[in-house]
């Protein structure tokens, strides 16, 4: 198989969005939040990744080829990051213009007016100066003191006549405030100011006492490596191993270092000195007056005709009905795609059973939690009311194990019962399990969603959600409990299928049957949507069955290894990429299985990790009406002519449909407006 790295696929994600953020189709302060979205996406990138390579780099022997490639490998990806860096400052500059053409203005400190001024100076006594503590930089001894999320101002203290010794200063910029500062409109014009242009207004008079002449600020960045080293002490439960390894992660080894190249070289040399960086692997970069750009996913509103049309949450017509949730499951299956529909009927699914005197237990996984999880708050109410409440929280979910931890406690702290982390093994399915005693049986309701349980993330990830009182599905999801209960139980499952155990094969088996049936001459092709695709063997599985005459559509948002439409062969695969208003993070999978097709969701991406390290399901979409409405969403994809970029090898990318003579479709927008009509 031709393959593509892996690293440089997710590059290629990344231009993706970079291409929301200078889409003109997009309404201004949209593509202001897209270029956000980009930078906090390459700062995980480095944390994650790219101190990956490193790490690898610095274990492979000193000369051999292990070595060599892994530091090509390096050079061109940060090449491609360079690229992308270029693209981004201009498209940034650029958007500045159009917004003064709206006549939103973003100033520095040196462009504001004498009312302005004084509005700045009060605003720093009253909300900035408290929070403000300097450290001098000549006294710190390790680059610990440096919080990986924020970012620094380097302030060089001087005095034109040479009598004071320079002092250098480092000043955190406060997290707690907002980055964006809004000051007094003048004549229908808005102006903003970056936070730390606020602080540099009033650095003379914070350092006052010294009496320096001559004050100059300038950013910095750090970013560290990740990756927790988990200390496998059998005398400390994991929730104690866990909360140490997040503290240790503050100790990461430094892997980018960016700062404004306007800094004077002397103190340059004295941060990298005290910070112990090293030029190796292109950890340093030199770049404009402002970092850490993530902060403009926060970018304010302002006005509407600079925003997305709004689209309320949909409430699902099946669900409108003033009945019981359980009593309209038993009636029919219900799916919830999100961020069209409301999550408050998760919330209501919940919450009804932890008032409904039938209801015996509820179980239920968290992969990441909202920070004010209305989810929590529900199983909370239900422990409260005397139901018996079990919940998985895997506090090895990448960077909220922190939250994780807190919640964990919490839900201890009320007599919940918190299933321990598995070592080594993420739970990453998403489940919530309702026992319910109907007529002296128990009766399993059951929620499968493709996406975390959090109402935050619901308003923007694309993700579906089974509500079903199926039970064949209910005993197949109480049996995954048992199994991350007891870590040995041998699974039985009639439904579903699980990793690590059964989600190889069951790619395996349905793809055989795939290029059995188009031997055959009977109707054969499949559709993989996901966010990645990453695992070899199944990527072999798939060009194997395109070769074989199985035609195959992939929908994938993020990495995609495999090289598609080479001519004899994978021509029969077309590989595309939606990204839009909304993060597609959803999983399906459908067969053909010779026109009575199969449908599945799933919490897996196809990728090594989700297969073998991780637990996770695929379960069936039985419902003809719900397998017709999933139809829809992937055509809709399929015949999308704004946001649809071809993967395929020659035109990665590209609008290939948009501008062709095909009618004007956006995907998401036809998805709502086609389950908004059906609530009709």
């Amino acid at each position: 198989m031709r393959a593509i790295n892996r690293e440089i696929s997710w590059t290629q994600f990344n231009g993706r969005v970079l291409q929301e953020a200078t889409d003109k189709n997009n309404p201004l302060i949209e593509q202001i939040r897209f270029l956000g979205i980009f930078s906090n996406n390459r700062d995980e990138f480095f944390r994650v990744r790219i101190a990956t390579l490193r790490r690898l780099i610095k274990l492979a022997s000193k000369e051999g080829d292990d070595k060599e490639r892994l530091n090509q490998e390096l050079n061109i990806i940060l090449e491609v990051i360079e690229q992308q860096e270029e693209q981004y400052t201009e498209a940034f500059y650029h958007i500045l213009r159009e917004l003064k053409s709206e006549r939103i203005h973003l100033v520095d400190e040196k462009e504001i007016n004498a009312e302005q001024g004084e509005f700045v100076k009060s605003y720093f006594k009253n909300q900035v100066r408290p929070l403000i503590f300097p450290i001098i930089i000549d006294f710190f001894e390790t680059a610990q003191v440096l919080n990986d999320s924020a970012i620094y101002l380097t302030v060089n203290l001087s005095d034109s006549k040479g009598v004071k010794k320079d002092r250098h200063l480092l000043i955190e910029v406060p997290s707690e405030l907002p980055r964006f500062i809004r000051l007094k409109t003048k004549n229908n014009n808005i102006y903003f100011m970056f936070l730390e242009d606020v602080i540099r207004y009033n650095l003379k008079d914070l350092f006052a006492i010294w009496n320096f002449d001559t004050i100059e600020a300038f950013i910095i960045k750090f970013t560290r490596d990740s990756e927790l080293d988990i200390d496998n002490d059998v005398s400390k439960s994991f929730l104690e191993i866990m909360k140490e390894s997040v503290k240790k992660r503050t100790k990461g080894i430094p892997v980018r270092f960016v700062y404004d190249k306007k800094i004077p070289n002397t103190l340059l040399k004295k941060l990298i000195k005290k910070l112990n960086i090293t030029t190796k692997n292109y950890q340093l970069r030199g770049g404009g007056r402002y970092h850490n750009f993530r902060d403009l996913m926060s970018f304010p509103g302002l006005r509407k005709e600079l925003l997305y049309k709004s689209q309320p949450s949909i409430i699902h017509p099946h669900l409108a009905k003033k009945k019981s949730i359980f009593e309209l499951l038993r009636q029919k299956d219900v799916m919830l795609h999100f961020p069209y529909h409301s999550f408050e009927h998760i919330i209501d699914f919940i919450r009804e059973a932890s008032i409904d005197p039938k209801v015996r237990s509820i179980k239920m996984t968290f992969y990441r939690a909202a920070k004010h999880s209305l989810a929590m708050n529900a199983l909370i109410n239900a422990a409260r009311n005397g139901k018996n409440v079990t919940v998985f929280m895997e506090l090895q979910a990448r960077f909220d194990e922190k939250a994780n931890i807190k919640w964990t406690q919490k839900l201890q702290s009320e007599g919940i019962k918190v299933l321990p982390t598995i070592p080594g093994m993420k739970v990453h399915a998403k489940l919530i399990l309702i026992r319910r005693k109907e007529k002296g049986i128990n009766r399993y309701y059951s929620n499968i969603s493709t996406g975390n349980f959090n109402e935050s993330t619901a308003r923007v990830y694309s993700d579906h959600s089974l509500l079903t009182a199926n039970q064949d599905i209910g005993k197949d999801i109480y049996n995954f409990f048992e199994l991350i209960e007891s870590k040995y139980l041998p699974p039985k499952f009639k439904h579903i299928a699980v990793s690590p155990f059964n989600i190889r094969s069951f790619f395996e088996n349905k793809i055989k049957r795939e290029i059995k049936n188009v031997k055959q001459g009977k109707d054969a092709w499949m559709i993989f949507k996901m966010n990645s695709l990453v695992d070899n063997n199944v990527s072999e599985m798939i060009i194997d069955a395109a070769q074989k005459d199985v035609k195959v559509e992939m929908i994938i948002r993020g990495i995609n290894i495999m090289q598609t439409g080479i001519p004899n062969e994978t021509e029969n695969i077309n590989a595309f990429s939606i990204v839009g208003r909304y993060l597609e993070h959803s999983i399906i999978f459908v067969f053909a299985n010779n026109g009575n097709p199969e449908f599945y969701i799933s919490s897996a991406d196809i990728m090594k990790r989700n297969l073998d390290f991780r637990f996770e399901i695929i379960c069936p979409i039985l419902d003809k009406d719900i397998q017709e409405e999933i139809m829809h969403v992937i055509n809709f994809q399929k015949n999308d002519t704004e946001k649809y970029r071809s993967l395929n090898y020659n035109e990665i990318n590209e609008y290939t449909r948009r501008d062709k003579g095909f009618p004007c479709l956006n995907s998401q927008d036809e998805t709502y407006n086609y389950l908004k009509n059906k609530l009709q």
